[in-house]
């Protein structure tokens, strides 16, 4: 079939071929800020010339359809439907499409430029592997072939994705154009032959995961009966297993944590509140007020009677610390 006769994908683009690059897009990835400058469906007529000029940026070109010629630092490169290339920053660079058929241009043109440290922010909730990724990229933009390449992982339909995400104008739509840009960019370089071995990303310690879910669910749990094997079962693991995690991560065992919890929160509705103790107890999930009694003189030397009144007369201020041992985990 002649292509040229075949439908055309990007047709919609050329309603506003110009929609995206109103959009004053610009994001942090990794340890750089993009800004989007110019994201758009183009056409040149048979036999337009753009003569030789250079960016300080980055641009992307696709040919989604037709043919030309590019001259790239003088060399010369054929170009036709499936075809992209990179210039910039700083590569000259003229263009013509062909004499008797006119040529379609997807461009994606970018200004990257290095964050300063003191604009960076935690490195925490999987930023790392971002950075790494990032940077990864970078360094293969600028080692990017002057040549022309097939667009083998087609980051082209990305133009159509960011564009109906424009269209569509659903809640989202900015965050769908940032993948993606990002995704023509890490297409267009894993079509230069970068990237092909990624790292992988990093994994958990695996007990101090099952540790935090274990823990979590204690702390959304806690007033009903729980036991070792619900808690185990639910994590997909052995009883044993489950207590063997608790001593590694806790230092203690599943029900010294369990019931240190619940005491935590006894006195805090002992010195927050005016309930009766056998109802902070029933609440607070310990089986009778005599067991709270017994528990409380046990790790803390004192009646609940006698912590709240000390508490009282000290102002109503909560304790200075908690009967569980690992305050990170209550901050979980």
């Amino acid at each position: 079939m002649n292509p040229v006769s075949s439908p055309f994908a990007y047709r919609m683009m050329e309603e506003r071929m110009d929609a995206l690059d109103k959009l004053a897009l610009q994001f942090r990835w990794g340890r750089y800020g993009i800004r989007l400058l110019h994201c758009h469906l183009t056409s040149f007529p048979p036999g337009k010339v753009v003569r030789y000029h250079k960016h300080s940026d980055y641009e992307f070109h696709f040919i989604p359809r037709g043919k030309g010629v590019v001259l790239l630092e003088g060399e010369r490169f054929e170009l036709r439907e499936g075809q992209m290339y990179l210039t910039g920053p700083g590569v000259m660079h003229e263009q013509y499409s062909d004499p008797h058929e006119a040529m379609y241009e997807l461009c994606l043109h970018l200004d990257i430029v290095p964050l300063e440290a003191s604009l960076m922010q935690t490195e925490a909730w999987g930023d790392e592997l971002e950075i790494r990724e990032a940077e990864e990229c970078m360094e293969a933009l600028r080692r990017f072939p002057r040549s022309v390449l097939t667009d083998d992982h087609r980051a082209m339909p990305w133009f159509l994705t960011a564009y109906r995400a424009w269209q569509e104008g659903v809640p989202g739509y900015y965050t769908t154009i940032k993948q993606a840009v990002l995704q023509m960019m890490l297409r267009a370089v894993r079509a230069a032959g970068a990237a092909s071995s990624p790292a992988p990303p990093p994994a958990n310690n695996l007990g101090a995961h099952r540790f935090r879910l274990a823990s979590t669910y204690i702390q959304d749990n806690y007033a009903a009966p729980i036991t070792l094997q619900e808690v185990a079962e639910r994590l997909q693991i052995s009883a044993r297993q489950l207590q063997r995690i608790f001593r590694e991560q806790h230092g203690d065992s599943f029900s010294s944590y369990l019931e240190g919890y619940r005491l935590d929160k006894v006195c805090e509705a002992l010195t927050e509140g005016a309930a009766p103790i056998e109802g902070i107890a029933a609440e607070h999930g310990f089986s009778s007020s005599n067991y709270l009694y017994y528990v409380f003189k046990k790790k803390l030397g004192l009646t609940p009677g006698q912590y709240k009144q000390r508490r009282q007369l000290a102002g109503g201020s909560r304790r200075s610390e908690p009967v569980t041992r690992d305050r990170r985990v209550n901050n979980v």
